[in-house]
């Protein structure tokens, strides 16, 4: 054998052996993508109907992450698992469809404890589009706001649908291409906010205590003086890195950890509790925790049965991880209609056709600003202002520069979805899309001419 064989045939040697060695001990950043990416096709494909490559095309690499782009997925239809990796072998990325509870990643690989976790249930009837929104599909337009949202510098780029609901009436609407009021759309960080619906109706059930610790007993360290009401207000002291450009707290709990509530649960204290503000999805989880520990059966089910059911959002579901606990902070899908719904719900103060679900005065409670946030979030996973400019100071309020009434609320998620409530105005204004953070979209610019039309 000459030497060029050689060199060449060791190369190949070489080649082989780092693959094999990246499949057996990917970087822990390409466990994470890789899981992101199975996470998402499979929840796309096995509870909101859409194609594995347009979504790993379209949701997965479209954003611009460069690693992203080498992402290969394989979907197992007949057991409900998708695998990602990048090129196809290197992530280890799984995820399983359980019904009830969608989809969870499997940082550890064991299926078999995902799948214990779901609930079989019939499908709740579609609203029929031959009655008015709440009760069925159909809108009652208004022109002039239909014009607004049909503005594309308006509705801000990749935008996927957008609903505009007035003094309880849908007066306008619209979806992107491939997108339709049948979508189930993934709200992200909005998930937050129903989640603390959600704790609200056990606060009504007198089985959670605003003003109580429900979780660590006495541990002696601290972290037993944490009250419901801090872990509302996003301010339970605890450590928590919510950056998602690197390996960081909240990337490892999604992609890394089959038991979030666990991993948030062992944080070390940081601050003493209500004293400092950290946005924590972390925090979520362990509200979700919270609640599912005082139902006594079905605690998989209870958001469909006791909130879902009640407010007719037919589409909505929130996932669960491998452990079976909600997740509060992320996951929940609906329909535009179905998120615009649960918005009303809130405008409403938490009363829906006659009944009060809520207690009295928690939604109130939930946007006022929480002390440690600097007026900036409130005390119930909502936000006291839309999403930032660029330039937007850290103590500037980002909806200043366009006028908005000051009663104004919102519920927001990464890529920027949002959802703003006013209450003065009987508004709520449902945009969502897959618009990454750093371009800096501020749909507060379509809500101010919204409400130019509406005068």
């Amino acid at each position: 054998m000459n030497l060029p064989v050689k060199i060449s045939a060791a190369l190949v040697l070489l080649l082989a052996g780092s693959a094999v060695w990246m499949h057996n001990n990917p970087p822990e950043l390409f466990h994470i993508g890789s899981g992101y990416s199975a996470k998402i096709v499979c929840t796309n494909v096995f509870m909101a109907g859409r194609d594995a490559d347009e979504v790993l095309k379209v949701d997965v690499q479209a954003p611009g992450n460069p690693f992203l782009k080498l992402m290969q997925v394989n979907v197992d239809r007949e057991h409900g698992i998708v695998r990602a990796g990048i090129l196809g072998f290197i992530g280890n990325g799984i995820a399983v469809y359980r019904p009830g509870t969608g989809c969870a990643t499997v940082p550890d690989g064991n299926i078999a404890q995902a799948q214990k976790f779901q609930f079989e249930s019939a499908a709740l009837p579609i609203p029929p589009d031959d009655a008015d929104w709440p009760q069925g599909s159909r809108a009652v337009p208004n022109e002039k706001v239909t014009q607004v949202i049909a503005r594309d510098d308006l509705a801000g780029p990749a935008m996927r649908g957008i609903a505009v609901i007035s003094h309880g009436k849908l007066v306008a609407q619209r979806y992107a291409p491939g997108f339709t009021m049948e979508t189930p759309l993934l709200g992200w960080s909005m998930t937050k906010t129903v989640n603390a619906a959600l704790v609200g109706l056990q606060v009504g059930a007198g089985k959670l205590a605003l003003d109580q610790d429900h979780f660590w007993d006495d541990k002696g360290d601290g972290r037993e003086k944490i009250k419901l009401t801090d872990l509302l207000a996003m301010s339970s002291g605890l450590e928590f890195n919510e950056n998602y450009g690197d390996i960081s707290d909240v990337t490892r709990m999604l992609f890394l950890e089959p038991d979030m509530a666990k991993f948030v649960h062992d944080k070390p204290l940081q601050h003493p509790p209500g004293s400092f503000w950290n946005y924590s999805t972390g925090t979520s989880v362990l509200l979700a925790k919270l609640w599912m520990q005082t139902v006594e059966k079905d605690a998989l089910s209870f958001p469909r049965t006791h909130l879902f059911v009640p407010l007719g959002m037919h589409s909505a579901f929130i996932e669960a991880d491998e452990s079976g606990v909600v997740s509060g902070g992320s996951y929940m899908y609906a329909t535009v209609q179905d998120w615009a719904r649960f918005g009303q719900f809130l405008l409403q103060d938490g009363v829906w056709n006659g009944q009060q679900l809520l207690p009295a005065g928690y939604v109130a409670m939930m946007h006022t600003p929480a002390p440690a946030s600097k007026g900036k979030y409130g005390r119930g996973q909502l936000w006291m202002e839309g999403p930032e400019a660029k330039d937007t100071a850290s103590d500037g309020n980002a909806d200043k520069p366009f006028h908005l009434p000051a009663d104004i609320y919102w519920m927001q998620g990464h890529d920027t979805q949002v959802i703003a409530i006013i209450p003065s105005l009987e508004l709520v204004v449902v945009r969502m899309g897959l618009t990454p953070d750093q371009l800096y979209h501020q749909p507060q610019a379509m809500v101010a001419e919204i409400i130019k039309a509406l005068q």
